[in-house]
């Protein structure tokens, strides 16, 4: 495969409650050339405040790529250049690559959650029907 293609999964993993609840996320697959550009959707309908992009690397773990705590505001996660996100409403929290490179060869995950804690780096981790928060260890 040419270092000019670029692969981009998109993966739901996210079943929040025991209701028939969760997070949409579209297209499920794509692959796109260097430099094309392309806007990855998420949709959510249980009236979260939180809701976050992911990508995973091959060989590495779940990084965060930017991420809202509220209709209206967005942040930068670890990994936020080539990215670009906006929340104009609850339900919806695009991802837009305005030009795709190899580095953005990723899986790529959205993930929605009722609470936030901010505390340093915000990062959150899903497994299952349960929201797990993680942080980074404190620096003194």
């Amino acid at each position: 495969m040419s270092i000019g293609l670029l692969c981009c999964a998109a993966f739901c993993l996210l079943w929040a409650g025991p209701v028939n609840a969760g997070v949409t996320q579209t297209p499920k697959f794509q692959v796109l050339k260097t430099g094309q550009s392309m806007t990855l959707q998420c949709s959510q309908d249980m009236n979260h405040d939180g809701m976050y992009w992911y990508r995973q690397d091959p060989g590495m773990g779940l990084r965060l790529i930017r991420y809202s705590v509220a209709e209206g505001t967005t942040d930068k996660g670890e990994v936020p250049d080539g990215y670009n996100v906006s929340r104009s409403n609850t339900k919806d929290f695009p991802l837009r690559m305005e030009s795709a490179a190899p580095f953005q060869t990723s899986v790529h995950f959205c993930a929605s959650s009722d609470s936030t804690v901010l505390h340093g780096r915000l990062l959150s981790a899903h497994k299952g029907r349960e929201a797990l928060p993680c942080f980074p260890p404190k620096t003194q």
